[in-house]
């Protein structure tokens, strides 16, 4: 009997350590980096006052805007460096607030749960001179389009302005902007095709035959010579239009003013300097229809 105990007492320990041999190696602690004592350090970059107690506040991803709630039921709009950019009323009670990560949307809650989401606009200052345009040229209100020719989102996106065009004939002109994408190789030599084509007074024309052509067979100099032939131009003063620096420079004015509206994709939208975040005719309309009723 004590033989069987003992051989089951062995047994048992050789179970054991063959358990512990299969069970992993615990990974050591990682060290933690040596810091010294006095490591940290800052800067003050900004330093200014707001107009109210603020309740909330938050900025923006960029870091240019700040939106700052008070307690007098009012989102304070403020640049980074301290600008009012200007001032929203809030319903009595709100408490907390939050934006998109451009400051597009704003949204607030007040003390019994109850969510609002308000859109934000600035009004851009876009320099329209020169640019080519349907409608009226002293219509009260511009829809503004800043395009890629290459594009197929842009493409898709012309019949919705035509039709916001025929239900506004006299009030809405349509004005189109320069946009070509460093992605697409081919809508920089079509931008400025269309613009040697405007020379001739023919923009549309080719506006029409370029997006046409994008969606057919692409862009090439092939292609858009064939386009200005077929919309008739004088050819040989097309090309050498096309590639002439005066140009290049009415391409790179409209550049320019898609950097200073900040503008980073195509299509992009404006009412009247608005930026249009959600491009559908009956949003459009909303914008035009408000445009509008300040000039009563």
């Amino acid at each position: 009997m004590k033989k069987k105990i003992l051989a089951f007492s062995c047994l048992l320990l050789l179970s054991d350590q063959l358990a512990s041999a299969q069970q992993p190696t615990p990974p050591a602690p990682a060290q933690q980096p040596a810091v010294k004592a006095d490591a940290l350090s800052w800067t003050v970059m900004q330093a200014w006052k707001t107009e109210s107690k603020p309740v909330d506040f938050v900025q923006s991803l960029d870091g240019r805007m700040v939106f700052i709630l008070g307690d007098d039921s009012k989102v304070y709009l403020y640049s980074a460096e301290g600008q009012k950019l200007g001032v929203i009323p809030v319903d009595p009670g709100t408490v907390a607030l939050d934006i998109t990560p451009r400051g597009e949307m704003l949204y607030v809650m007040d003390k019994n749960g109850a969510y609002k989401a308000l859109d934000i606009s600035f009004a851009k200052d876009i320099d329209l001179s020169g640019s080519p345009f349907k409608g009226k040229e002293n219509a009260p209100v511009a829809l503004v389009v800043f395009s890629d020719f290459q594009c197929p989102f842009c493409s898709k996106v012309h019949p919705l302005m035509e039709e916001v065009m025929k239900k506004n004939p006299d009030t809405v002109k349509l004005v189109f902007k320069h946009m070509p994408l460093g992605m697409h190789q081919q809508a920089e030599p079509a931008a400025r095709a269309a613009i040697a084509a405007q020379e001739q007074g023919k923009f549309w024309e080719m506006h029409d035959a370029l997006f046409a052509a994008a969606t057919g067979g692409g862009l090439s100099t092939e292609a858009i010579e064939k386009a200005a032939a077929a919309i008739g131009l004088d050819v040989a003063k097309f090309k050498a239009d096309w590639n002439s620096p005066a140009i290049q420079e009415k391409l790179s004015k409209d550049m320019s003013a898609a950097r200073l509206a900040e503008v980073n994709g195509t299509p992009t939208l404006f009412v009247n300097g608005r930026r249009v975040n959600a491009p559908s005719p009956e949003a459009i309309q909303k914008m035009i229809d408000q445009e509008l009723s300040k000039k009563k």
